[in-house]
């Protein structure tokens, strides 16, 4: 045993050296990057890095764990390159910190703001360099405030993240029988709505703000408990009494990560555009054929009003490819022929559906 633990030693110290010597060189890249005024999150690059990574495990160490190894790696060597700021639509210990935190590591500043469009305003005017918000849910559908701030904002999608929601319930009690009130956001009381009324069937039901403000609450209160994420118990000394409590097994979030600019190309990207078509028969159906008559896969397309005339609609539509891509190119050219509004919103690296349907994003 010693022997072996001796073993790991040597290994961890030559690690730690390897670390250094990736650190030196992230700051150096990080010279260059300022000296040419180009950002310190390339999601184009870390695709690449994980995909490497990921394809050189081939060992006994698993695929999983390297990935996550490799998230706070990057995470620590874009600290290096130059400070980072995100923000989240919070409060910590949300669903969305934890897409934060999957999408920079632990090593970025994570700013928690009250609302999606406060996001997009600390990024606007630059006090953050990135945000992160929910844009759709699979059994909820889409987060029509996201929608509506990505119409009028000069930000642009640079990066998604999937996250399956996994609610538990959380509470200072040690079993369901202390158990008489249940607080958590409207959303997660429905997801657990089930389980909730054969469980606890003689328990209050009570809504907070967020499954942040419902764990806070629940650490204050005998007897209470709320329905969230174990991040939150951690945040909040709870015990985790039932996990995977929500009705679907299959429900997930998406979220989406603002920049200034939208990532360059990895060979497996999404596009995201927001249109409106002219008012004809037949209008929707003639700037859709842009996307068939060049074999592109249309991902996702919602409706939202204007907000610009009564009765009157745009449509945000996400398709695989690259706005490089030769066939994107020119199905981008042909849509615009039967819009009257096109707007290029994102583009950036395609993450694959938790779930989905094989080949989808």
């Amino acid at each position: 045993m010693e022997g072996l633990r001796d073993g790991i030693d040597a290994v961890d110290a030559q690690i730690v050296r390897l670390l250094d010597e990736r650190a030196r060189l992230a700051h150096r890249i990080g010279e260059v990057k300022l000296a040419k005024g180009l950002p310190a999150y390339v999601p184009s690059r870390e695709r690449k890095v994980m995909e490497r990574v990921v394809e050189l495990g081939e060992g006994d160490f698993p695929k999983a764990g390297l990935e996550a190894v490799f998230r706070e790696i990057i995470s620590a060597s874009i600290s290096l390159e130059a400070p980072l700021k995100v923000a989240y639509l919070g409060p910590e210990s949300t669903f969305t910190h934890e897409a934060a935190r999957r999408a920079f590591g632990a090593s970025v500043e994570l700013e928690p703001e009250a609302t999606v469009a406060d996001v997009f305003a600390r990024v606007e005017r630059g006090e953050a360099n990135h945000g992160v918000v929910p844009v759709e849910n699979s059994m909820e559908g889409a987060v029509t405030h996201t929608l509506d701030e990505l119409m009028g904002s000069p930000l642009r999608i640079c990066g998604e993240i999937y996250l399956p929601i996994s609610q538990s319930l959380l509470s200072r009690e040690g079993s369901l029988e202390g158990i008489s009130k249940v607080y958590s956001h409207p959303m997660g009381l429905a997801q657990a709505g089930s389980w909730l009324r054969r469980e606890l069937p003689h328990a209050a039901l009570e809504e907070a703000e967020s499954t942040a403000e419902a764990a806070r609450l629940a650490s204050e209160e005998r007897g209470a408990a709320s329905v969230g994420s174990a991040l939150a118990a951690d945040h909040y000394g709870l015990r985790v009494l039932a996990t995977d409590i929500q009705d679907a097994r299959t429900n997930a979030t998406r979220f989406i990560v603002l920049g200034r600019t939208w990532a360059g190309p990895t060979g497996r990207d999404k596009t995201s555009v927001v249109f409106s078509f002219k008012n004809r028969p037949g209008g929707l159906r003639d700037a859709l054929s842009a996307f068939a008559e060049e074999g592109i896969d249309l991902r996702r397309i919602e409706s939202r009003p204007s907000r610009r005339r009564a009765w009157t609609y745009v449509f945000f539509a996400d398709f695989a490819g690259h706005p490089e891509d030769e066939g994107v190119r020119r199905a981008l050219a042909k849509l615009e022929e039967h819009t009257t509004y096109l707007t290029l919103i994102g583009a950036y690296p395609e993450v694959r559906t938790p779930g989905g349907p094989e080949g989808a994003s």
